[in-house]
């Protein structure tokens, strides 16, 4: 029995714990559980995610043909009428094999996270400027 007021972080997989040794020399990545997966965020933005044995990486418009092009595909589930794709795509097929093979695409994923994040700043500053008016 837990006691009172104590939490318990959950241990994550050794998949989990396999990918983010992987990642760790792009800099202080934190896992945390989500949703049944996992989230890996950086600098409080979300890098990546573990859904099920697989690995995938933010993208945008900017990283997402580099990602086709590798043969990734998007991270969906199903939706309450259709599948509903989100912009995480899986790593490629032998990225996981080391740290010299992830690591560009982990980098990717950063620069598309960093820019996502940079946008929805953008947004929420133009919302509030809006709402003081």
């Amino acid at each position: 029995m837990k006691p009172a007021g104590k939490t318990t972080a959950k241990q994550p997989p050794p998949f989990v714990s396999q990918c983010l040794l992987l990642l760790t020399p792009l800099g202080p990545v934190a896992p945390r559980a989500m949703f049944g997966g996992w989230g890996f965020f950086l600098d409080g933005i979300m890098i990546a995610l573990v859904a099920r044995t697989h690995l995938y990486f933010k993208v945008d418009d900017k990283t997402i043909e580099r990602f086709a092009a590798a043969g990734s595909e998007p991270f969906t589930y199903s939706g309450k009428t259709r599948p509903v794709a989100l912009s995480y795509w899986r790593a490629p097929e032998g990225s996981l094999d080391s740290p010299q093979t992830i690591l560009p695409w982990g980098e990717l994923a950063i620069a598309a996270a960093r820019r996502a994040a940079k946008k929805k700043a953008g947004r929420k500053q133009l919302r509030k400027t809006a709402a003081q008016r």
